[in-house]
């Protein structure tokens, strides 16, 4: 391999990429779009869930409850109806997911010692939602529940009851419970991906749309060098939106990374170095830009986003996906993202993930090798 020569593919490449402004905008605003779509648009928090109240009690408590239950930071109670057949309007219409009908004899019955029920129906039609929504729901009538026992075992003048079981939760590595701290560094895979499959899909197939790969052909260079020659503009490109997603990811949403910088570096380097591979495989394979601009996008961007572990967890998948999880090189990726934003892990834990994508890369590059050596280069 001669320096040389392959620095006369880099300048080559380099301008192609001045002179196509379709593929800086590719390289620069789409992932400064996804950052910003990620961040502001998609979250699995769930809070001030919109709820609307029927209260027939009308009574001290049961204002009390609704009260209580609007100060949460989980439910926002911003309608009081006469009747349930309004509240079922309001789910039909889609304009509230919970509603609670508190009975005419709320504050007698408790007044009494006795149970009352109280009907509480939930929007179900998203079953993630749905779930999430129970659990709130249920977790604040239970807590309301242990208030009332109290306040009746202290009118019977009964000694204060210690829990035989006191947990004592604590959370570790997203101490907040915020979605926005998992997903922000998980979108710097989909573009990393985006980056660096989807541009270099294109690359040697436009070679031989435009006739001038049997020139590259008579020319003495061989095929590490034009490899090399293609990729390295775009694994430059690659790192400066790491780069940028990280500075965003930090200005826009605080997102702070707990773990080493340069072992991040280190790591989005190697990933980007496979996302270059496979999209030079595919460029290789299908020889047609727009035939390569498809599947790349079937597999790259799509099984990043999906069987990642990135949006949906995957050990709730079926076991053939699961099996399809191990070759996503995303899905490595994200469990070091993970490591080293949230749990400041260093690379005595990370080195297993870090050397299934350098296993990747080298196949990749293999197989990239071989086929165009039997193009003849």
């Amino acid at each position: 391999m001669k320096f040389i020569r392959l620095r006369a593919i880099i300048r080559k490449e380099f301008y192609h990429l001045i002179r196509d402004y379709r593929s800086l905008y590719l390289a620069f605003a789409i992932p400064l779009i996804l950052i910003v779509l990620f961040g502001y648009a998609l979250s699995l928090d769930v809070d001030n869930v919109e709820t609307v109240v029927v209260d027939y009690d009308k009574s001290e408590l049961s204002r009390d409850f609704i009260r209580k239950i609007d100060a949460s930071s989980y439910f926002h109670v911003f309608t009081l109806l006469p009747k349930t057949k309004d509240a079922i309007d309001y789910l039909d219409n889609d304009r509230a997911k919970l509603v609670i009908i508190i009975p005419p004899d709320f504050k007698k019955n408790i007044g009494a010692d006795r149970e009352t029920a109280m009907q509480i129906i939930i929007e179900g039609s998203d079953p993630t939602f749905g779930n999430i929504v129970r659990g709130y729901i249920s977790s604040f009538v239970e807590r309301y529940n242990q208030k009332m026992l109290i306040n009746f075992l202290n009118r019977q003048g009964v000694e204060k009851i210690n829990r035989p079981v006191d947990g004592r939760i604590r959370i570790w590595f997203n101490e907040d419970m915020e979605s926005r701290n998992f997903i922000i560094p998980g979108i710097v895979a989909v573009i990393i991906m985006i980056v660096g499959a989807l541009l270099t899909s294109l690359v040697i197939a436009r070679e031989y749309e435009n006739g001038t790969m049997e020139t590259i052909k008579s020319m003495p260079v061989r095929a590490g060098e034009f490899l090399l020659g293609k990729a390295i503009p775009y694994f430059f490109i690659g790192l400066t939106d790491v780069l940028i997603a990280i500075l965003l990811g930090q200005l826009l949403f605080g997102i702070v990374m707990k773990g080493n910088f340069w072992l991040m570096i280190a790591a989005s380097s190697l990933y980007l170095s496979v996302a270059l591979s496979l999209g030079l495989l595919i460029s290789n394979i299908t020889k047609s830009q727009l035939l390569a601009n498809q599947m790349a996008i079937l597999t790259t961007y799509l099984p990043s986003l999906l069987l990642s572990n990135f949006v949906f967890p995957i050990i709730n998948m079926p076991k053939f996906l699961q099996v399809i999880t191990l070759v996503v090189p995303a899905t490595y990726f994200i469990d070091i993202l993970s490591g080293i934003y949230l749990r400041n892990l260093g690379l005595a834990y990370l080195w297993p993930s870090m050397l299934f994508l350098l296993v990747m890369f080298i196949v990749l590059m293999f197989f990239n090798y071989r086929m165009l050596k039997k193009e003849g280069l």
